[in-house]
């Protein structure tokens, strides 16, 4: 087994989510569509990928297309193409019956690279065609002679460029296209698993649409337990052939505090590298919070860690944005955002912001929804003690209270 810190893991290398491979190929089969949730750095993509891989064998075709880049309807469109372009029989008719894409190809679209296929069919897209080139392109995998499942990552993140681009009439309408395409074919369409690292939910409540959704059956990749990320920890150790202390693989969970799966492994690869560093082949318990405080909350830790904020902005509109930098803050710093810290909070952006308290609840519903806090008796914490602790670096020698603000600004 080796560790992954950046990569979808596949093989020996994919640990521990056998139950829940197990429960999202039997909807698959059965044909119920499926949106994948979960924390960033879960590992949604890893077990999607397994999942197709292992249909594969078992006479499916497997399309995983990342719509991340797109901004509108006819991007997503072009990213689906391109997911096709490895099944011959697919994408010729594709570019068969979408016009000027064959004219543009001659007669060996074979021959043409992914992305060229992506972007001479994104070039014939417009306003006005692309929902008839759309149902086109889902006829196609409804007729194709293997059943089809199609993986969208990053569904929620096209979502969000698109309402800020376009405006939410038109988020309702392609939800409205999509929802009609994979529901108009008499159980006969492709089998889709919606994914992305923002939730979905949360978006579309805050537009009044989650009707629009309601053919995806939720599912949530839930953090490894206690057992799990110390059995984790203890099978990398034995692949590389270490030596640790009694007791390392309890402290690395104790200290991250959740079974975020990628943390684990990082931790594993940045307590590995300073044994090397160190001269030696063996890990002690004092290691852990050293290498925790000096590399994975260092500056080269936090550059991975970055990765949080930049979903929050992908998801977030500007003042959600700002809110949340502010809850984030509070809940760091203080230990805990509080219902008071929450009251001085709305009290704040009232000054600025239309309805301070309905986008405060609906900015944490997004915090809570997505894995950064989770409420207890009184209030809101992290359950990650790796991202309390970051959040922290990053705020401590600023942040004011924002009861001493209130109080301050009257």
């Amino acid at each position: 087994m080796r560790y992954s810190t950046g990569r979808w893991v596949s093989g020996d290398d994919f640990f521990n989510r056998d139950t829940e491979l197990q429960v999202l190929e039997a909807r698959v089969r059965d044909g119920n569509h499926t949106l994948l949730t979960g924390q960033r750095r879960m590992g949604k993509t890893s077990i999607v990928q397994k999942l197709g891989r292992c249909l594969e064998q078992d006479g499916w075709t497997f399309l995983f297309a990342d719509v991340e880049g797109a901004t509108c309807p006819e991007d997503f469109l072009a990213d689906i193409v391109k997911a096709t372009h490895t099944v011959r029989s697919v994408s010729a008719k594709i570019a068969d019956r979408a016009d000027g894409v064959k004219h543009w190809f001659g007669e060996h679209v074979e021959e043409v690279g992914a992305l060229a296929f992506r972007m001479k069919f994104r070039a014939g897209l417009n306003a006005g065609n692309w929902r008839r080139h759309g149902e086109t392109v889902v006829r196609n995998l409804v007729d194709h002679d293997q059943p089809v499942l199609l993986v969208v990552d990053e569904l929620p993140i096209f979502l969000t460029r698109m309402l800020r681009d376009h405006g939410a009439a038109q988020v309702e309408e392609f939800l409205s296209w999509l929802r009609g395409m994979v529901q108009g074919f008499d159980n006969r369409s492709p089998v889709l698993i919606v994914s992305g690292s923002i939730g979905l939910a949360p978006l579309v409540q805050r537009l009044g649409i989650s009707d629009r959704v309601n053919h995806l059956d939720p599912f949530r990749l839930e953090p490894w337990s206690r057992n799990v990320s110390v059995a984790c920890f203890d099978h990398l150790v034995q692949s590389y052939g270490l030596q640790v202390e009694e007791g390392v693989s309890q402290a690395v969970f104790d200290t991250l505090g959740l079974g975020i799966p990628h943390h684990v492994q990082s931790f594993f690869a940045r307590l590995r590298e300073f044994a090397v560093r160190q001269g030696r082949n063996r890990i002690t318990v004092a290691d852990v919070e050293l290498v925790y405080r000096t590399s994975l909350l260092s500056p080269q830790g936090q550059n991975d860690l970055v990765h949080y904020e930049t979903r929050l902005k992908d998801g977030l509109d500007e003042k959600e944005f700002s809110i949340a930098m502010e809850i984030l803050a509070e809940a760091s710093t203080q230990d805990m955002f509080t219902p008071a810290a929450q009251r001085c909070l709305e009290q704040l952006y009232a000054k600025t912001v239309d309805d301070a308290r309905g986008c405060v609840m609906n900015t944490l519903g997004v915090l809570m929804h997505d894995g950064y806090l989770e409420v207890g008796d009184q209030g809101h914490t992290f359950p990650s003690r790796l991202l309390k602790d970051w959040w922290t670096t990053r705020f401590r020698d600023y942040h004011i209270p924002l009861q001493n603000r209130v109080l301050a600004d009257t």
